[in-house]
C-alpha cells in the first residue's frame, strides 16, 4: 500500500513538472525570455557619399532602431549648426531600452522577464539599389556603434562602399530578440 502512494506521488509530481515546463515552453517560443534595459549612446555621422541634414539622420537613425525592436526610444539631434540642409558632421543622442536575455543580468533592474523570440532584421538588403546604397556609410558605422547594443546572433555584413562613389552590395542583416508582443514607441 506504501509503494502504491509513493508511486502516484511520483507520478502527480513529475507530471505537475512536466505540465510547468511546457507551459513556460508554450509561453517563449525557444526557451527564450529577455528583460529591458537601458541604453545611451551619442553618435556622430562622417560620411563623404551621402550627406544628412540633422533631422534626416534622426529620423534616418529612429527607423533603424525601431526596426532592431528598441523601445522608449528618444532620439535628438546633436551638434548642428546649420537651419536647413545638409550638416558637415550630424549627431544624435539616443535614449532607448533594448531586450536582453533574462540570465545575462544585464537588465535586473528593467523589469520582469519578458517572453521573447529571434527574429531577422534586414538593415541594408543586398539587392538594394543606387539610392539606398547611398547610406553605405552609415550602415557601416551604425553596424560598429549601435548594433552591439542590442542582442543579436548571425550578422550577415558585406560592404563594398567607396568614398564618394555610388557601388553596389552593402548589406547589413541580424536576429534579434524581440519580445513577443510588439512594444509601443515612444519619442
Amino acid at each position: 500500500m506504501h509503494l502504491k502512494f509513493l508511486t502516484r506521488w511520483i507520478a502527480a509530481t513529475m507530471a505537475g513538472v512536466l505540465l510547468g515546463t511546457v507551459s513556460a515552453l508554450a509561453a517563449t517560443p525557444g526557451g527564450v525570455e529577455g528583460v529591458w534595459a537601458t541604453r545611451h549612446i551619442s553618435f556622430f555621422y562622417q560620411g563623404f557619399t551621402t550627406h544628412y541634414s540633422c533631422d534626416g539622420l534622426r529620423d534616418t537613425i529612429e527607423e533603424m532602431l525601431s526596426k532592431l525592436g528598441a523601445r522608449d526610444l528618444k532620439v535628438e539631434e546633436q551638434g548642428c549648426v546649420s537651419l536647413v540642409g545638409v550638416e558637415p558632421f550630424p549627431g544624435v543622442r539616443v535614449t532607448m531600452q533594448v531586450l536582453v536575455p533574462a540570465a545575462s543580468g544585464h537588465g535586473k533592474q528593467a523589469g520582469p522577464a519578458v517572453a521573447a523570440h529571434w527574429q531577422k532584421v534586414v538593415l541594408m538588403p543586398g539587392n538594394a539599389g543606387f539610392e539606398e546604397q547611398g547610406n553605405c556609410e552609415l550602415i557601416e558605422q551604425f553596424k560598429e556603434s549601435f548594433l552591439p547594443l542590442f542582442t543579436t546572433r548571425h550578422i550577415s555584413y558585406s560592404s563594398n562602399c567607396v568614398p564618394h562613389q555610388l557601388t553596389l552590395g552593402t548589406h547589413l542583416s541580424a536576429e534579434v530578440m524581440m519580445p513577443n508582443v510588439r512594444p509601443a514607441h515612444g519619442r
